[in-house]
């Protein structure tokens, strides 16, 4: 008859439980919930005393922790798994990565990393079928110790999984310190029920893994409500009763014959030379780069549709203004913004930036609402890349700037493109925007027509000098020109011969400002000087 071991009694019986097999190993199958198929399993250790019948995890594992015995039960565990897996691979049965668990304990004291590869190497288990697996109580208090561990067992080879995430006070400071290469979720934020508070923080913790570059798995799961609900979040990896509860061996290699398997996958694919975590610190230089010096930008994700906004800068805030906040603009829905032109335009520019992997611009109108200030319609240029993917969701990268002044100026001059067109050619002026900063120049039509300009020009103007339209005496001149505008002269006028036929032009600059007094774009024109030659 079942009932608890007294310490006294476990202590007593240990010897005899390893020596006899008391001990044993069940296997818990992690599923993809999407396919169906098999990704890996953890292993567990069970007693069954002959005396006093199954001994549950939870009464003698803390038994064992503390009188220093731990460390011999998970060896024994590593080395049954390996007996395991050894013996599918000669008999020619398919097998997945199997998860071990280690103890704050094992690595005390201990040389756990290479005793469990003389353990790997007697049976001759390829590194990849085995993972390690720690528990964030296994990570408290050590954090030194522990990483150093982790690189020992990535250096090896091994992948490392964080257990119970979640349901600790220290998960996130954990995370930030330990390179784990998977994460379980603890699912007992949702207990029954799905969505509400713990839906939210369920829901954040995926997305960040997704940033991590880091899959997850939902351990815990005992419904199909709560795996379909995990599964709208981009959870596919299921552990729990609602697929199996942990099974001993035999029946667990039954089940192996019987699915089909496929590899865990990482979430989300950051583009090369860009690392999340560093992205996300805001102490890195990543960030550093992305508040200070890359302009107004924006971080969002696409999936079949959906548009999230996941990160801006101030600068996004002030480029688009009506005072709005930050909470503001990420907790939109930000194709409320767009009329349905403007939602195929900028859209199609997202498809174009995937298909591509460059970046692609475009120009659109938004409406604004503000709370404090009302509504507004401004005009953004916007240039987008992809930045990272997992699976159909894209995280892309936008830069955009507010051109909604130049839009109306140029529109009250011409009603349409055509108009000015027709209207710089009768009175042969040429015109062009200069970005300061930037030094790029954005030609007219009749400067890419005639001149053979492309439609950006960058490190202006070296490339029209090499090109000859600005004369070799004339070059230094027009060089301090935009060594003026980059200081803050309002305005520049003076008669220049152009291209290698001399032709006088005035060649005129206005200088812009922004709200902190900074030169940032001039407006240039060259209009043809009649019956006055230089």
């Amino acid at each position: 008859m079942y009932r608890v071991m007294t310490e006294e009694e476990m202590l007593e019986g240990f010897e005899a439980a390893i020596a006899d097999e008391q001990f044993y190993v069940c296997y818990q199958p992690q599923i993809n919930h999407m396919s169906g198929r098999i990704v890996g399993a953890e292993a567990l250790i069970r007693w069954k005393s002959p005396e006093f019948g199954v001994q549950f995890p939870g009464d003698f594992i803390p038994v064992l922790e503390r009188n220093n015995l731990i460390y011999r039960a998970d060896l024994f565990v590593f080395e049954a798994v390996c007996r395991m897996i050894r013996k599918c691979l000669d008999e020619g049965i398919s097998i997945v990565p199997i998860s071990v668990n280690m103890s704050r304990y094992d690595i005390i004291d201990h040389d756990y990393v290479g005793d469990i590869e003389k353990i790997r190497k007697k049976y001759n288990v390829p590194i990849k079928l085995l993972r390690i697996e720690i528990t964030e109580s296994t990570a408290i208090g050590g954090s030194s110790l522990m990483m150093s561990i982790l690189d020992r067992l990535h250096v090896c080879g091994y992948m490392v999984e964080m257990d119970d995430f979640g349901s600790g006070y220290s998960s996130l400071n954990i995370l930030k310190d330990l390179d784990v290469d998977v994460i379980k979720l603890d699912m007992s934020f949702l207990s029954e029920n799905v969505g509400g508070r713990g839906g939210v923080i369920i829901s954040s913790m995926v997305q960040m893994t997704k940033w991590l570059n880091t899959p997850v798995i939902a351990e815990g799961v005992e419904t199909v409500e709560q795996a379909d609900y995990m599964q709208s979040l981009g959870c596919n990896y299921i552990q729990g009763y609602l697929y199996s509860k942990p099974v001993p061996e035999e029946e667990f290699l039954k089940l192996m014959q019987k699915m089909d398997q496929e590899p865990i996958k990482p979430a989300i694919s950051i583009a090369k030379g860009m690392g999340a975590g560093s992205f996300w610190d805001p102490d890195s230089f990543e960030t550093l780069i992305f508040n200070d010096f890359v302009g107004a930008a924006a971080i969002f994700s696409y999936e079949d549709g959906k548009v999230e906004i996941l990160r801006v800068n101030k600068k996004y805030l002030e480029e688009v203004g009506m005072n709005l906040t930050e909470q503001e603009v990420l907790n939109s829905n930000p194709w409320d913004n767009h009329s349905e032109n403007s939602r195929k335009i900028y859209e199609d520019t997202m498809l174009r930036a995937i298909e591509s992997g460059e970046e692609e611009s475009c120009e659109h109108w938004r409406h604004i609402h503000s709370r404090c200030c009302g509504d507004d319609h401004i005009c953004v240029r916007a240039h987008i890349r992809m930045i990272g993917n997992a699976g159909k969701q894209y995280i892309m990268y936008a830069r955009i700037r507010n051109i909604t002044k130049e839009k109306r100026l140029f529109n009250a001059v011409v009603d349409s493109e055509k108009r000015f067109r027709y209207a710089s050619e009768q009175a042969n002026v040429y015109a062009w925007e200069y970005d300061i900063a930037k030094r790029e120049m954005h030609p007219c039509f009749r400067c890419m027509r005639d001149l053979g300009l492309p439609m950006l020009v960058k490190n202006y103007p070296e490339p029209a000098i090499e090109m000859g339209i600005f004369p070799p005496d004339y070059a230094d001149m027009y060089r301090d020109w935009h060594r003026q505008l980059e200081q803050g002269v309002e305005k520049l006028e003076a008669v220049i011969p152009l291209t290698v036929g001399r032709v006088p032009f005035i060649v005129r600059y206005t200088t812009e400002f922004d709200e902190n007094g900074k030169p940032y774009k001039a407006y240039g024109s060259a209009t043809l000087v009649v019956d006055n030659p230089v």
